[in-house]
């Protein structure tokens, strides 16, 4: 035998039996049954960095809720619904429409009883909205004094809170005075409305504008000593109101 075939002879030549392949397979079965067996397990671990809660750690079986659904109400976090409570829109502005009817009344009618606790009050909606009609009723009849109406409510103000600051011994704020000769100001828009249809320069214009300015200045005069409680001095309060409210007038028919 030459050297080439006896190489050929040893090169193919091996003990390889049927024993040692089952044994292989086996072999290979278990390695495949064991990467198996780890791949479950890593994928049942979570990845590093991933948030998992401690609960879940602790007791894997403790977790009973569903997906996107809570298992805690909002009660338990404090959560309040507040919306029922807040109080409404007007209110929070200081906004009160009975009371605006109320003060309404007591100034139409000089006769009836104020009531202190509901004419102390700083609402500043009649004021404004009758002073806003009292120009627009002038302006209708040919007078733009708006200005004029705004600049001398403003000083009148002032001057009666200094007033009754002296003559009253628990005081008042510019709000309750600004309030009060504001309210009492219906009458001359009355008054204003009245000069839209006829002139008021001549005897009938003067008795009515007279009456209009005693009617003002009896209502404020009323409010503020049921107000500020000083009884007896409703004259003494009335009389630098009729001079307020005079100027009003003044504007009014002239």
């Amino acid at each position: 035998m030459s050297n080439f075939e006896q190489f050929q002879f040893d090169f193919y030549q091996y003990n390889y039996t049927i024993d040692d392949q089952e044994e292989g397979c086996n072999s290979y079965g278990s390695d495949k049954n064991l990467c198996e067996s780890r791949k479950s397990q890593t994928e049942k671990q979570p990845p590093a960095g991933a948030f998992v809660p401690s609960d879940m750690l602790l007791s894997p079986q403790s977790y009973t809720g569903q997906i996107l659904q809570p298992t805690c109400s909002p009660d338990t976090l404090g959560y309040v619904d507040g919306f029922d409570e807040e109080p409404p829109l007007l209110e929070e502005l200081g906004i009160n429409f009975e009371h605006i009817w109320q003060k309404t009344l007591t100034v139409l009618n000089p006769m009836k009883p104020a009531d202190g606790s509901i004419m102390n009050e700083t609402d500043l909606t009649g004021p404004m909205v009758f002073c806003l009609a009292l120009g627009a009723t002038l302006l209708m009849a040919g007078k733009v004094h708006f200005g004029y109406v705004y600049g001398m409510s403003a000083i009148g103000c002032l001057a009666m809170h200094a007033l009754l600051n002296l003559m009253s011994v628990s005081g008042v704020s510019h709000g309750c005075v600004a309030s009060v000769l504001g309210y009492c100001l219906l009458p001359m828009v009355i008054l204003s409305s009245a000069a839209v249809v006829f002139s008021l320069q001549g005897i009938p214009g003067t008795v009515l504008a007279l009456f209009i300015i005693g009617w003002c200045s009896l209502s404020a005069s009323k409010i503020f000593t049921s107000a500020l409680a000083m009884e007896g001095q409703q004259l003494l309060i009335a009389y630098p109101c009729a001079l307020l409210y005079g100027l009003f007038a003044l504007l009014t028919v002239f």
